[in-house]
């Protein structure tokens, strides 16, 4: 299915203001749900038996969505098993105890419906839209799929190719390995700085076995969150769940992630023969439990956001004519972040594009925002909130995530008042903890 890292680029800007803007909440506890909460007003939840979450979104439409978003990613693997959890979401869709692939991607699609995946270093998802009225026929596909593969040796084989013409493919487009590559730099020795492709050598001795062992180590139920939007009652959607999500056993989580350790920054350059340089440098920042993310956010966005007026984008584009590309970016992980900033430049223009970002995040260690500057800030961002939020696909994932995590999402108001009440101090601040120039790592093609 679709690969998507959710790492890098534009393609994530709105998921992370959404996931930034939420209550803070350190310590969630197993079955620790707070049903009094006033963003019930909105969304329904409840548990199954077995530590499975439901959240649901009642809207007014033909059109439904709903995913199955599982706390479970490329980081989670261990010794052999780069790329497993990558190739599990697309051996999904080969087979089940009832079903062959082709009947497994027929049943959404003979309807008109669409069914689609992906895989980040934290999480999988498996998302499908269709008309209401096929709700249970979409609940039980999903029930089937993922507790019900069988991972037939034959689709195995054949799929492993698929997955290394993909990891070939990345390999040709600098503008996408390098952000993968800069992870590898960032986080050194742990598994977050694994691509979520994998390498051909592990990729190549993934058998049934394996791929059962690590669905049994890493696939927990109380780790899992059914999300959906639509035009349903919540007590129907959960009578369906139950019937069929709640028939499978319970399988806690037990053990913690690897934490992640210190490292040193470095910069490094490859020569890559492309017609141009690109660049990548940052450094680790806030974990998606801390406060001041949601700070540092702000900051990215202003930075280099998808706006054509942020300023980077004035600056190296606009004014000096030197860069057709710069984004900033802060990926948030459940214990620690990355922060960078991208661009890609003329080989001779390289240096003067570095000088210019530095300067520009220095401005913002010392020079204080002014009223009129910031109030553009937060409606820029909070502009971009509510578009995202007009298209329930996208609402969808961002909700069902924060469910996970968090067990709460915000409304939209309640989102607003978070952007508004950042202060001019606390931008100062959260830039001198996050940009001092000694832990920046730097890397680059040319």
């Amino acid at each position: 299915m679709k690969f998507t890292s959710g790492d890098s680029g534009l393609s994530n800007i709105f998921f992370v203001i959404a996931i930034s803007f939420l209550p803070d909440i350190s310590d969630i506890k197993q079955k620790s749900f707070n049903f009094a909460n006033k963003f019930l007003e909105v969304y329904k939840t409840g548990v199954l038996n077995n530590g499975i979450r439901i959240i649901h979104k009642e809207v007014r439409s033909d059109v439904a969505h709903c995913g199955f978003i599982i706390n479970t990613g490329s980081r989670d693997e261990g010794a052999n098993q780069h790329g497993m959890a990558h190739f599990i979401e697309h051996m999904l869709f080969k087979g089940t105890k009832k079903r062959k692939a082709f009947h497994v991607l027929s049943r959404l699609e003979d309807i008109g419906g669409e069914i689609d995946a992906y895989t980040t270093k934290e999480e999988t998802c498996i998302s499908a839209s269709f008309l209401c009225e096929f709700y249970e026929r979409t609940i039980e596909l999903f029930n089937d799929v993922i507790f019900n593969s069988v991972f037939p040796d034959k689709e195995i084989e054949k799929e492993k190719d698929i997955i290394f013409d993909e990891i070939n493919s990345y390999k040709d487009s600098p503008a996408d390995l390098i952000f993968d590559e800069f992870e590898e730099l960032l986080f050194q020795g742990h598994p977050l700085g694994l691509n979520i492709l994998g390498d051909q050598k592990d990729i190549s001795k993934f058998n049934k076995k394996r791929i059962f062992d690590f669905i049994r180590t890493n696939y927990h139920t109380d780790q899992m969150v059914f999300c959906s939007i639509g035009c349903i009652k919540f007590n129907k959607l959960f009578d369906y769940c139950n019937k069929y999500f709640g028939q499978n056993h319970s399988n806690y989580r037990k053990t913690k992630r690897i934490s992640i350790k210190k490292s040193d920054k470095k910069r490094i350059i490859k020569d890559k023969a492309t017609h141009q340089a690109h660049c990548i440098i940052g450094t680790r920042a806030y974990p998606l439990y801390e406060p001041k993310r949601k700070i540092l956010l702000l900051i990215s966005n202003l930075l280099a956001g998808p706006g054509m007026n942020s300023r980077l984008n004035m600056i190296l584009r606009e004014k000096h004519g030197i860069s057709y590309t710069v984004e900033s970016s802060y990926i948030l992980f459940t214990d620690t972040g990355n922060f960078n900033i991208y661009f890609g430049t003329d080989k001779d223009k390289l240096e003067k594009c570095l000088f210019l970002i530095y300067k520009e995040l220095e401005k913002l260690k010392s020079n204080i925002l002014g009223p009129v500057q910031l109030s553009k800030t937060k409606k820029q961002v909070i502009g971009q909130l509510a578009i995202s939020n007009e298209i329930n696909s996208n609402q969808l994932i961002s909700m069902g995530k924060s469910f996970l995590l968090y067990n709460k999402v915000n409304s939209l108001k309640e989102s607003y008042k978070e952007i508004n009440s950042i202060t001019e101090k606390q931008i100062i601040e959260v830039a001198n903890e996050i940009f001092q120039r000694d832990n920046f790592s730097e890397l680059i093609y040319r």
